[in-house]
């Protein structure tokens, strides 16, 4: 049995900067937008799929610029590491939360200030994009 979940994660990005985290139904840690991938399903259509489910947003798979893949501990599911196709994604829409998200947030990537992150976001998402905003 595998202890790894596959996903497509969305470095949501507005105008300003300011990257969007979102925060499940029932859990502590903000997280990147996005979603198990489905068997047969490629990492960019899960993405667009997961973004249009739990942010009523629509995004051309065309426009989301992969970034990479970053792995980290799964931060609602102990035990399990969470392997990430990342995506960034220009969004200039209002975003609001469906399906299981119960909240949503944008930061400064430059400082979380003191939310609870998930792993992956606070090790990995965070810092990889702080580092491209300094070498831009």
């Amino acid at each position: 049995m595998s202890k790894t979940i596959r996903i497509a994660a969305a470095l949501l990005v507005r105008g300003d900067g300011q990257t969007l985290l979102v925060r499940k139904r029932d859990t502590l840690a903000f997280m990147q937008p996005g979603g198990k991938i489905d068997a047969g399903e490629q990492p960019a259509e899960a993405l667009v799929r997961e973004l249009h489910e739990e942010l009523n947003l629509r995004v051309d798979p065309s426009q989301a610029v992969y970034l990479g893949q970053f792995s980290a501990p799964a931060a609602n599911e102990p035990g399990f590491t969470v392997e990430a196709e990342l995506f960034k994604v220009q969004v200039d829409v209002a975003v609001t939360p469906a399906a299981e998200i119960e909240e949503v947030c944008w930061i400064n990537p430059m400082g979380e200030g003191d939310l609870h992150l998930a792993p992956l976001t606070r090790d990995l998402i965070l810092p990889f994009y702080r580092d491209s905003l300094a070498t831009a």
